[in-house]
Parts: C-alpha cells; structure tokens; sequence
C-alpha cells in the first residue's frame, strides 16, 4: 500500500531549488506519492502567517530555501509551534562547507520589509497566537482579540492561524474532558469568544485519522463515540451557559468560520443605535 506525503516548499525565488531537491529525494522512497503545495518569491514577514494558516489546515513536511534570518525565524518558530517538520534546503551543507572552509556564515539579517501600520499588526497578530495556541499562556488572554473554544480536533488551530493572518490576535483554549476550563478564560471581559462546534460522527473520523498519523491504533475516549458525543455536548452546554456565540464547523471551511467571526468582531466594534 502506497503512502501520501505531503510536502510543503517555501522558497525565496523561483522555487527550483527546493522542488529539485524534493524531487530527487522523494524518487529514493519506495511507494510514495507525494502531494506537493509551492509558495514562491517568500520574502517579507507578512507572508509567513498565511503560510502557517495553511500548514496548521494541511500539516506536512516543510522544505525551505528562506536565509533572511527574520523570516526564516517566523516561519521556523511557527512550524515548531504546529509540530510540523520544517528544514532549511542547504542544511547541513552550509556547515560543513564552513567548517571545511574555515569561513563564517553570514546570513542576511533582515527581510527589507517596508514597514507600515497594516505589517505590524499582522506581525504581532501572528506572534501572539502562536505564543497562545492549545492553551499556552491561558492565564493571560485579555489581550487577545478573540478566544476560540472548543474540543479536540474542532479546527481551532487553523481558523486561528487564519484569523493572525488577518491582524486578529486569536487564542486557542482546548476544553479537557472531565477537567474545568482555565480560569483565564472564565475571567476573560476584553475578548469576544467564540465556541466551535462539530458534528460527533464527523468528529470521530477526523480523531481516528489523527491517532493513524500519530501510529496509534489503540481505541480510546478520545475516539469511543458515546465518550465523544458527551463531551461534545459538554461543550455545547458551556457555550450556552457563558452565553457565548456558536459556531458548528462541521460543513464550513476555515475561511468561512473566520469570516463569521471577523464579522461577530466589527459588529462588535459598531457602536449601536
């Protein structure tokens, strides 16, 4: 049985570098087939948060060919936060040629980014949601324009990554069976948030291929539907409870969730009367 990989190859250019070492090196494996996403001409920092949005929607393996040290650095760091391998094209030769060489490497240190309002705050955005991601740092989300809520596996990441990519400082709070939301996010007056919902069956299956990815074939609550059903439905009763807005993910794409909640936020802002 063939297995997909999925690659994702960031490149500064044209992107012929990294597709030809790609290609090169996927032809060693035996029954790959390779499903292969390209971002060319990557060279501000105000790119990388939609890059992570669809990487947080798609994970893969990353392969980049970024040597401006603030990009590469986002994008690095972004990976990181969403598990997601990420390697630099020209390691380790770069290395070992300076080490042969005796040279020092000199990386260029910053991306030339023309610097107005609209990039800061999507620069800002994007660190402070992945500072924030499954529930990092939730004693601290005041400052945050959105909070989304939901269980394991109901899109929270991606539709933040999506929001940041926008400007919209979004935090993720994953609610635990059997445990108490944080009380960070109990407390929290500042932020609108937002309870994202799923379909249990739906739900199920998307668990499922997540625990085949992780090698695990074990069954357990995190996949049992009964369990699942009642944790979706202890969410579903905490949103009503908190009076918080619902969103049912289950038929509608990242972009159109974020886009319901970007709109829940003008109107928000929209002075009434």
């Amino acid at each position: 049985m063939s297995k997909t990989l999925s690659l994702h190859l960031v490149s500064h250019a044209s992107g012929e570098l990294v597709e030809l070492l790609a290609r090169n090196a996927v032809v060693q494996l035996e029954g790959v087939q390779v499903e292969r996403r390209l971002w060319k001409m990557v060279r501000h920092l105000g790119q990388i948060p939609e890059i992570l949005g669809e990487l947080a929607q798609a994970p893969g393996y990353v392969l980049h060919s970024i040597s401006h040290t603030d990009v590469r650095q986002a994008l690095e760091e972004g990976c990181g936060r969403l598990l997601v391998p990420c390697q630099f094209a020209l390691e380790p030769l770069i290395e070992r040629l300076a080490e042969y060489s005796s040279a020092p490497v000199r990386f260029h240190a910053s991306s030339g980014d023309a610097f107005d309002e609209d990039y800061y705050r999507r620069i800002e955005a994007m660190k402070y949601t992945i500072a924030h991601d499954d529930g990092v740092a939730s004693d601290d989300l005041d400052s945050a324009d959105v909070i989304i809520v939901g269980v394991s596996r109901a899109t929270k990441t991606p539709t933040c990554m999506y929001l940041a990519s926008r400007g919209i400082k979004a935090a993720n709070v994953p609610l635990v069976p059997f445990s108490q939301p944080p009380m960070g996010l109990l407390k929290a007056k500042g932020p609108l948030i937002v309870g994202l919902t799923v379909d249990p069956t739906r739900l199920a299956r998307v668990r499922s291929a997540r625990l085949r990815e992780w090698n695990e074939n074990e069954e357990s609550e995190y996949t049992d539907f009964s369990a699942l059903r009642k944790e979706v439905l202890e969410a579903r009763r905490l949103f009503v409870t908190r009076a918080w807005p619902v969103i049912d993910v289950t038929h509608r794409s990242i972009e159109q969730v974020s886009a319901m909640i970007i709109e829940m936020l003008r109107k928000r802002a929209t002075p009434s009367g």
